[in-house]
């Protein structure tokens, strides 16, 4: 039911957009006939604003995929280079959480792990929201970041990494079977703050699946029982996109950015000094404006990167809504 739905709202909006692009289209000639010049303008306002509503729905015709409607998990860690990177990971870490609230949607932070001076050297947010996943999924890789360090006492240029790698959760309509011999499992003391309890007890929990060697750590909850059910989850998850990976490089062998994540394969460059720019390397995509991606300006990155994914470009999209 709910994919028909989808379907349904989709051939609804297709035929009510053409419906209203001929409507104004009628009303220009109405008004070009009569010598109206308000009629002509009128007509022009609505197919702007119409083209602005087209645009948004073929974005989320990309996000047709199996899990793309799914919440989802956000794990950042810091790469080598101490302070400075595992700074990176926290400024990163912000970035994702002000697009997440830009976008309505909400984050919960299932697991951090402090820096030893300042940032963080991993975490992982969950983001909750309509198609989190969908648009989300295009950040996994490695993050490169060129600046003067505020931690260098001799102000000099500094560049760093981080890896993000994101993952949707599996709902109750998507078997993972996991047998629990393949698993260790660690219990450990969580960090930050929680007061007395959080802080004496091993409430944080840690899964190995030890065939794929993915781990999974929580420790939001106070309760190691909450941690323990939370990780599972998180397991699950984590396999079945393992499985979307191996399907998705099947389809296409030529795609590995989201499969290969290492140091030398970077997806996206925000250079701070001596200039400012952010530029995608995978799409070309570019801003000028660092400070307004870091603050969650991420739906041109994204929007290309799906267009991508499609065998397309942004560029191409937009000039077929023109």
């Amino acid at each position: 039911m709910r994919e028909r739905q989808s379907l349904e709202d989709g051939i609804k909006a297709v035929v009510e957009s053409e419906r209203d692009l001929a409507d104004n289209l009628e009303l220009i000639e109405l008004g070009e006939a009569e010598g109206d010049p308000s009629i002509v303008a009128e007509a022009e306002a609505a197919i702007d604003v119409l083209k602005d509503k087209i645009r948004e729905r073929q974005i989320e015709s990309m996000l047709s995929g199996e899990a793309d409607g799914n919440d989802t998990y956000v794990e950042i860690h810091a790469g080598a280079g101490g302070t400075e990177s595992q700074d990176w990971a926290n400024m990163l870490m912000r970035m994702y959480t002000r697009w997440s609230e830009r976008s309505g949607r909400k984050v919960e932070i299932m697991e951090l792990h402090d820096g030893e001076e300042a940032g963080i050297k991993s975490a992982t947010l969950l983001v909750k929201g309509e198609r989190s996943y969908g648009f989300l999924k295009t950040e996994s890789g490695v993050h490169r970041l060129v600046r003067i360090s505020p931690y260098d006492s001799s102000a000099r240029r500094h560049t760093s990494f981080a890896s993000v790698w994101v993952y949707p959760v599996v709902d109750d309509s998507i078997e993972i079977e996991i047998n629990e011999s393949d698993c260790r499992i660690d219990t450990y003391r969580a960090q930050g703050a929680g007061g007395q309890h959080i802080n004496t007890t091993d409430s944080a929990v840690r899964i190995t699946h030890i065939p794929s060697g993915i781990v999974v750590q929580c420790q939001n909850e106070r309760s190691q029982h909450k941690n323990r059910a939370a990780a599972w989850d998180m397991l699950r998850a984590r396999l079945y996109e393992a499985e979307l990976e191996r399907r998705e490089a099947a389809a296409n062998a030529t795609e590995a950015t989201k499969t290969d994540i290492g140091w030398g394969h970077q997806i996206r460059s925000y250079v701070l000094q001596p200039y400012q720019l952010v530029k995608d390397l995978r799409t070309g995509v570019e801003s000028t404006s660092p400070q307004d991606v870091l603050n969650g300006d991420l739906d041109p990155f994204m929007e290309a990167a799906l267009a991508q994914r499609l065998g397309g470009s942004s560029g191409e999209a937009i000039a077929d809504i023109d």
